[in-house]
Formats: C-alpha cells, sequence, structure tokens
C-alpha cells in the first residue's frame, strides 16, 4: 500500500508483537506502557512516532519525544532514521535538560536572562557555595559546601526557592542554608548563569507564568512521548 508520499505504509503487525502494536496505533488519547527491561518500550515509542508520520500524515514537528539520557535521545534518533529517513530530523527528541535548554534559549528575554546565558556544570555551582560560605564566614567544616549545594539542588528538583524554603529553615543549620540558597541565586542572576537544575525549573516557572507561551508551545507539539518516564 501507498502512504501519502509515495512510499509504503508499515506493516506494524510484521514489525511488533501484539501487545507493542497495541501501543503503537493507539495515537490519540494518553498511553501508558508498562514492561520492563529489554521488552521493548523504546521499539514501540519508535514504531508509533513512525506510523504517525507515515501513515496517519502527522507532520514531524508537531511530535516531541522526550527521554532520560544523551545515550537514550541518540538511540531513538538512529532507530527513527532507520524508519523513516530524513523525516526523522524534523522531530523533536531531546532529553528533558536539553529541551529545557532550548525552551530557556528561545525565551530567556521573559525570564530576565540575556541571550548568551552561560549553563553551569556541578563543579562550577559548587565552586560558588565554597565562595559564598567562605564570603559568609562560616567554617565549611561544620557548613560543608558539597552538602549545601546538594540541599539547593533537591530543593530545585522539588520547585522550592529561598522564599519557600524560609517556612522549613526552622534550625539554625537550615538558617544559614537559606542565607547561602539566597546568596547562590543572587549570584547566578547577576553573571547570567543557570545550573543544571535551572534547565528543568525555569521552564516550568516559564510556562506557569506565561499561558500565552504555554499555548504557544501546545499547539505546536501536539503529540509528547516520554521513554524513560520512570526516571
Amino acid at each position: 500500500m501507498i502512504n501519502w508520499r509515495g512510499g509504503c505504509f508499515l506493516d506494524l503487525k510484521a514489525l511488533l508483537n501484539k501487545e507493542q502494536y497495541e501501543g503503537a496505533v493507539t495515537v490519540e488519547g494518553p498511553v501508558l506502557i508498562l514492561a520492563g527491561a529489554g521488552s521493548g518500550k523504546t521499539r514501540v515509542l519508535t514504531h508509533r512516532m513512525a506510523h504517525m508520520i507515515e501513515d496517519l500524515n502527522i507532520f514531524p514537528y508537531k511530535i516531541l519525544a522526550i527521554t532520560f539520557t544523551n545515550k537514550a535521545a541518540k538511540e531513538m534518533k538512529e532507530r527513527l532514521n532507520l524508519l523513516i529517513g530524513d523525516l526523522s530530523k524534523n522531530i523533536q527528541v531531546s532529553t528533558f535538560h536539553s529541551f529545557g535548554l532550548r525552551l530557556l534559549r528561545e525565551n530567556c528575554d521573559v525570564l530576565g536572562y540575556s541571550s548568551n546565558f552561560v549553563i553551569m556544570d556541578s563543579d562550577d555551582s559548587l565552586t560558588v557555595v565554597k565562595k559564598i560560605i567562605k564570603d559568609m564566614g562560616f567554617d565549611p567544616k561544620v557548613y560543608n559546601p558539597r552538602a549545601i549545594r546538594n540541599k539547593i539542588s533537591s530543593c530545585k528538583n522539588e520547585m522550592i526557592m529561598p522564599s519557600d524554603y524560609e517556612k522549613y529553615a526552622v534550625s539554625d543549620y537550615e538558617k544559614i542554608v537559606l542565607k547561602v540558597y539566597e546568596k547562590y541565586e543572587e549570584k547566578l542572576r547577576k553573571n547570567n548563569s543557570v545550573d543544571f537544575d535551572d534547565l528543568l525549573l525555569l521552564p516550568i516557572r516559564l510556562f506557569r507564568e506565561n499561558t500565552d507561551i504555554l499555548n504557544r508551545y501546545q499547539d505546536r507539539f501536539k503529540y509528547v512521548l516520554v521513554d524513560e518516564y520512570q526516571d
């Protein structure tokens, strides 16, 4: 059979087992594929995207595929390329962090950053925390910089900003952590920098505070597929 581009429709029944086939052809509405390692979850996702494009005439740029690691994203792109060739280049396939970075690059002015903002890695952020602790005159043996940096990271992953953390800062130690957190955020803003956790935190803030931007991306990406969802 010939599809809209003059090629052949995918014979998914021949390519997938029964359960995989059901997951691949169910396109509208939410779908959860729960299976063990090596059972073909990524295979279902890639064939599902290929089916959407080749058989259902869905434009590739309407699809967003998110996974957890760069290795997994690369593998997904390679599998898609084998299935649909150059059309796969028009699908947004990326990790959570790299897609977050794209959102920040495209909307940095709304968040108060200039377009040349810098991304700090874990070593950079630890250096900043060490300097803050030193400048504030605290003993790093008591207020361990790595432990405080990890606490700040945990807060960001829980969407807890300094103003939110204030209500949890009951002990003297927690109050110092709060002060370091506040200084840390001030330093990042002053230096036009974001850390790795901000690549997840700031896009959520962007969407929550700007419904027009959220609506634009929702209209752009009509189909969102998440691999390694448990991570």
